[in-house]
């Protein structure tokens, strides 16, 4: 071991799926049915360090300050076994991550953590990955990871049907076609910022074996990635946004019909979605998204951005913060 691996720390950003991934073809794996695209965020930065304990007998975990356990600790030390595992390394580690944005409310805080966990990780114990094996190994903590490994906009491959290497098959790239005169902006408007009660692994699961609207959602998300694509070279907001919409809007029905439902959408996201739609009558570029979660997010154009946040928060009485198109996963210390 050379003294460089010992720590690591890196900084993710969280991404909003713009065509969402929402449905497993293989749950070990986390490959998705369909792929996606995302634009990650240049607001709510994760930073993690993690640093080599030889002789300790078990991973420490400490997220925000406090100790993690239960399934935030399974889940980070099963990822560092893989790890362990592909590198050859027996190490335990001590692991230090910091979440600048609420964590399970909505907002993506496991795809900026297991970006910056991979990265840092990575580094750590030496995997020499490339670009796409850090895409390939965050997947493997939360799928939406492998796309906050990229800055901009992200196109998240599903393995092709017959691929002989599945894991292989799936990754993230970033688009290097987006028109440039395309200047967006993403208005959060964080309506809650406490947990949510049902967790997105268990909805995704439960919408997928249970919703009669699954498949149509599905074909109809297969169709909106080459749209949602053309759309990013055309540099055309307005078809992106009402691309973005409606998928998001598809994939909240198909999980209203689960069995039992699974209900993120609280009166007061209906009361924002029915006013942006207002705000579109009225001649407005706005469009809306949301995750799994309660907080709607409005794509418009980045100079239009702080009126129609201002306008925004007066009407759901809720705190607002305006991203754009944000950078990848960087190393911020450690390695050569």
């Amino acid at each position: 071991m050379t003294s460089r691996s010992l720590a690591a720390t890196a900084v993710a950003h969280p991404n909003i799926a713009l065509v969402k991934y929402w449905g497993k073809l293989d749950e070990e794996l986390i490959l998705p049915l369909a792929d996606s695209l995302s634009m990650t965020l240049d607001v709510f930065p994760t930073t993690t360090t993690v640093r080599l304990a030889p002789g300790q007998a078990q991973d420490c975990v400490r997220i925000d300050g406090s100790p993690a356990a239960g399934e935030p600790l399974r889940r980070i030390t099963a990822f560092l076994d893989r790890l362990r595992i592909r590198t050859g390394r027996t190490e335990r580690a001590l692991v230090e991550t910091g979440n600048t944005v609420p964590v399970g409310a909505g907002l993506a805080s496991s795809a900026a953590g297991f970006a910056a966990l991979a990265v840092a990780a990575a580094t750590a114990y030496e995997a020499g990955l490339d670009p796409a094996g850090l895409s390939r190994l965050a997947r493997r903590g939360s799928g939406s990871a492998c796309r906050s490994v990229f800055g901009g906009f992200v196109h998240w491959h599903a393995a092709a049907p017959g691929a002989q290497d599945r894991d292989h098959a799936s990754y993230a790239e970033p688009l290097d076609d987006v028109h440039p005169g395309l200047q967006p902006a993403m208005i959060a408007v964080l309506l809650q910022t406490t947990p949510k009660a049902v967790s997105s692994r268990e909805a995704m699961h439960r919408t997928v074996a249970t919703s009669p609207l699954y498949g149509s959602w599905l074909r109809s998300t297969r169709e909106a990635l080459p749209s949602m694509r053309s759309a990013l070279r055309a540099g055309d907001l307005e078809r992106v946004g009402a691309i973005a919409e409606r998928n998001a809007l598809g994939m909240h029905a198909t999980m209203e019909t689960a069995l039992p439902p699974v209900r993120y959408l609280t009166p007061a996201s209906h009361h924002l979605l029915a006013h942006v739609r207002t705000m579109r009558a009225n001649g407005e570029p706005v469009w809306a998204t949301m995750d799994a979660g309660p907080n709607v997010k409005v794509l418009c154009p980045a100079v239009e951005a702080p009126r129609i946040a201002a306008e925004l928060a007066a009407v759901s009485g809720s705190p607002t913060a305006i991203a754009r198109p944000g950078p990848g996963a960087i190393l911020v210390a450690g390695g050569v």
